[in-house]
């Protein structure tokens, strides 16, 4: 089966599904209203400087002040930097050009840097660079050697910053290098032309829209079709084909069929799974992923999976089929940072070097860098994955008003030990002969039945009569008491 780039493209939103033998890899969504960040360039303002954190805020015009390490200063040496104190660099109301790297996230603000760089198809111009560099997905020496020969030429012709030359590079011709490389350094002047002008908190460069970025960032020779609903942005993406990219041109199609692209392709029940927090296994194992501030987690249980062999050989298929699923899902749900992943524990060494490898194997044709531990002593897999972008449950999700993002309710017992603590509370602070008690109306319904002998008990022992009403708005955690 083919590979292929499906976008979807309404108004508000336009979202790209990366299909590899007919299976969805990856979804991005952008929306109008909140459109990724990184890649902008910015002209800030100092706001705050943290010495104990050797980092800065930057008020960029954003809701949130953004991050500004000392490690991402631009044109210092990494050895010198942890001596260097960042008071020294930076100071309150200073004005500074800046990149975002990561969206905000949460709570966070943008991560920023000063090291500015600019992508195009097949390089990525660093201005304020010394050396050139090379994808390290580009693995041909003799290859690396020509690329990295033909960008320090052009950079020692032209007096420029460094280039890094993009997995898109590997086996392109040098006049194509060459444009392409031309075609950065005029951005870059009209870039500096916009800096000098600009106002301070004010967006200097904005990368492409996603749709355009699918072509520049998402293309690679296994592609056989890119399709999209919209013929505006069809033309769009034509006339950025021909003029960056032509070997794609004839392989970007208008779908105008009647039925939506997306549900042709099962990618809205894919998101729809994505969202989910237990993901099945074909063997009849499943995952439970669960996702937090600080790290996710995955789960690998054997489920109704019980082999034909011994423990260990069903273990083991179960945990390599469930290393293909994990790489599938980070990419499809757009995990990062610190992941954790509890494979069932094997006791064959072969085995776990084996699950180790495919997981490797199947992570490979992930854009995102990532860097996998071996098995600790706990047996659990530790690695991270590049986030630069929110999850696709933080861009779709909001947390339950119901539980305040937990995940789980106070259950009626508790709720209802709660109220009795609470009348017990008023009852000590102010005289009364009557309390009314509003809550949920399954809480009401265990205070009148499975706790109408403590509560019989309660009023004799306080002196007061306790009245109770169900309120349908209230959630099973909310009550309020009222002194009659």
């Amino acid at each position: 089966m083919s590979d292929e780039i499906l976008i979807n493209v309404t108004p508000p939103e336009t979202r790209v599904a990366v299909v590899e033998n007919g299976v969805v890899q990856e979804v991005i969504i952008e929306r109008a209203r909140k459109r990724g960040l990184v890649g902008n360039i910015y002209k800030g303002r100092v706001c705050r400087v943290l010495p104990g954190m050797q980092a800065a805020f930057v008020d960029i015009g954003l809701e949130r002040a953004a991050f500004l390490h000392v490690s991402d200063l631009s044109g210092r040496d990494t050895e010198n930097l942890a001596q260097e104190n960042i008071d020294r660099i930076l100071h309150e109301n200073q004005d500074l050009v800046v990149q975002v790297t990561k969206d905000p996230l949460g709570s966070k603000g943008a991560r920023l840097t000063t090291e500015l760089s600019i992508p195009s198809r097949y390089m990525v111009y660093m201005p304020y660079s010394k050396s050139s560099g090379i994808s390290q997905r580009i693995e041909c020496d003799v290859e690396r050697d020509r690329l990295k020969s033909c960008a320090d030429k052009f950079q020692e012709e032209f007096e420029t910053g460094a280039f890094i030359a993009r997995t898109a590079a590997e086996c392109i011709e040098k006049s194509v290098l060459r444009t392409d490389m031309m075609f950065l350094v005029k951005l870059w002047r009209s870039v500096c032309e916009r800096i000098q002008s600009a106002e301070v908190k004010s967006l200097i460069h904005t990368d492409l829209p996603l749709s355009i970025r699918t072509l520049r960032d998402l293309y690679r020779e296994q592609i056989d079709k890119i399709r999209v609903d919209s013929r505006e942005t069809y033309g769009q993406l034509l006339k950025f084909a021909e003029e960056f990219v032509p070997e794609v041109t004839e392989l970007v199609e208008h779908y105008a069929g009647e039925r939506p692209i997306f549900d042709i392709f099962g990618i809205e029940d894919d998101i729809q799974k994505a969202l989910a927090r237990k993901v099945l296994l074909k063997s009849g194992g499943h995952l439970v992923i669960d996702q937090t501030e600080a790290m996710t987690t995955v789960d690998v249980n054997t489920g109704g999976y019980v082999g034909k062999r011994s423990l260990e050989e069903t273990i083991f298929k179960t945990n390599l089929e469930a290393a293909q699923t994990i790489a599938r899902q980070l990419r499809l749900r757009n995990l990062g940072g610190i992941i954790i992943i509890d494979f069932i524990d094997m006791q064959d060494e072969d085995h776990k070097q084996q699950v180790l490898q495919a997981f490797e194997k199947h992570l490979e044709r992930d854009h995102a860098k990532t860097s996998i531990s071996e098995v600790s002593w706990l047996g659990l897999v530790e690695m991270t994955r590049k986030r630069t972008r929110e999850s696709l449950e933080h861009i779709l999700c909001e947390p339950c008003t119901t539980c305040g993002g937990r995940g789980v309710l106070k259950t009626p017992e508790t709720t209802c030990l709660e109220i009795f603590r609470e009348i017990i509370r008023e009852v000590k602070q102010y005289e009364m002969e009557s309390i009314l008690v509003l809550a949920a109306n399954e809480v009401v319904e265990r205070l009148l039945d499975e706790e109408a002998g403590p509560l019989s008990e309660l009023e004799e022992f306080l002196g007061v009569r306790i009245k109770f009403r169900a309120e349908s708005q209230y959630t099973q955690e909310q009550y309020d008491v009222v002194l009659l």
